[in-house]
């Protein structure tokens, strides 16, 4: 099976908790708001991967990659989500995402990692999760951490690599 099936198969009421609720990337609206609206800091930037990398891997790979929209409990975007195949080694699955610079600082970021994490260990409790940062990205570091994430021996590249 793909993660892409594996999600499609997951009932609806896991994809909220009191914080934040995760959609699939539907629309055209969607798209605009992820490409376009969502933006980044200017630090980020340098250490979050753009949409349109994130958006590419889904059109070239679509089984191993689910692009989606980040809300809050208003309904309203906050932040881009793509759930991933691992890329590296071993059998993991993994995410990338980040919160609008106008919504930073709200809680919607952690947030919607406890939402990812739960949702990756419904559709495969046993399988790893595993995510990867730049060295110099301290807030993801200790955010992870506080997820219950350890850092790894292995690396993607340049970047550090963290498990669940």
């Amino acid at each position: 099976m793909s993660i892409r099936n594996d999600l499609e198969k997951l009932s609806g009421d896991n994809w909220q908790n009191a914080y934040v609720k995760i959609k699939p990337l539907s629309t055209e609206g969607d798209l605009i708001y992820a490409g376009y609206e969502c933006q980044l800091t200017e630090e980020q930037k340098e250490l979050v991967n753009p949409f349109w990398f994130s958006i590419g891997r889904a059109y070239l790979f679509p089984e191993d990659n689910y692009p989606c929209i980040i809300c809050n409990t208003q309904d309203e975007p906050v932040g881009f989500i793509n759930f991933c195949k691992w890329q590296g080694e071993g059998d993991a699955c993994s995410w990338s995402y980040y919160i609008d610079k106008n919504e930073q600082g709200k809680g919607y970021g952690k947030n919607a990692a406890r939402l990812a994490i739960h949702i990756l260990k419904s559709i495969n409790p046993p399988k790893q999760i595993k995510l990867a940062t730049e060295k110099y990205n301290t807030k993801a570091r200790s955010l992870y951490l506080s997820l219950g994430f350890s850092l790894l021996p292995e690396t993607d590249g340049d970047d550090l690599v963290f498990g669940l």
